[in-house]
Order: C-alpha cells, then sequence, then structure tokens
C-alpha cells in the first residue's frame, strides 16, 4: 500500500520553495497560525438573522498553502482537510474548510474549546495545526 506523505520529487520540493519562499520539508505538517476569531450568522426567515452562528479562525497565507501541498490528493467533503488543533492548552480534532472568498482555509472554533480557553470573538489567538488522518471520534 503506498501512503502520501507529502511531495518527495526533487523537482517539486525546488519549485515549492520558490513559491513559497522557504523551505518545505516532506514530513513537515505542522504549522501555527495567528488571527482573530469572526463570527459566522446565519440567515433566517425573510432575511432575518438566525439563532445560528459559528466561530471561524482564517487560516491564509504560506501556512494555507502548506496545508494545501501537504493535504493534496487527501481532501475529504468539499475539499476539507482533516487536521488536529490547539489552542492554549486545548486540543481537539476537525475539519479546515477551503474558502475562495478568504483566500485560505476557515478553521471552526467549538464552543467547548471557546469556553475552555475563555475566547470570543475578536480576541486574536494563536493556533498549531497538524494534518490528521481521519474525522473526529
Amino acid at each position: 500500500m503506498q501512503t502520501n506523505d507529502g511531495p518527495t520529487d526533487p523537482e517539486l520540493i525546488r519549485f515549492l520553495r520558490e513559491e513559497l519562499g522557504g523551505e518545505v520539508s516532506p514530513d513537515e505538517t505542522a504549522w501555527e497560525h495567528v488571527g482573530p476569531i469572526w463570527l459566522w450568522r446565519g440567515e433566517g426567515k425573510n432575511g432575518q438573522p438566525s439563532s445560528m452562528s459559528w466561530h471561524f479562525l482564517t487560516i491564509d497565507g504560506e501556512v494555507a498553502e502548506a496545508i494545501r501541498v501537504a493535504s493534496s490528493g487527501q481532501s475529504a467533503a468539499w475539499g476539507s482537510v482533516y487536521v488536529e488543533a490547539v489552542i492554549g492548552k486545548t486540543c481537539w480534532r476537525t475539519s479546515v474548510f477551503p474558502s475562495k472568498a478568504r483566500q485560505g482555509y476557515m478553521l471552526p472554533i467549538k464552543a467547548s474549546v471557546r469556553k475552555a480557553e475563555k475566547l470570543a470573538e475578536g480576541d486574536v489567538i494563536t493556533v498549531r495545526i497538524t494534518l490528521s488522518k481521519g474525522p473526529s471520534r
């Protein structure tokens, strides 16, 4: 059985180094990203605000590109990528979802994580993201 643990072709690695402006290692599957938490609010009937909302962190720039490259051929539904995320002392398995509008990925920050780390919309946080082999259990 063959696995895809990242790029191993020397030409591809050289190209990625040039494109990303740094080292790209086949073993590099963990990254840190800093950004603000933002809130998506659903729309209910007649355009009224819905009670449904989700908190996200946008993963963009070099980290988003590195995730895209490292997860090539491993995406799930809607192009999502399985990850393990760590904020503060809280670690959980989830997926990041591609976003053309935000030019990167969206990491959902679930309520239990926000509560444990005392986080709210607008807080600037640091997340450590590692590729995961499958969904949370």
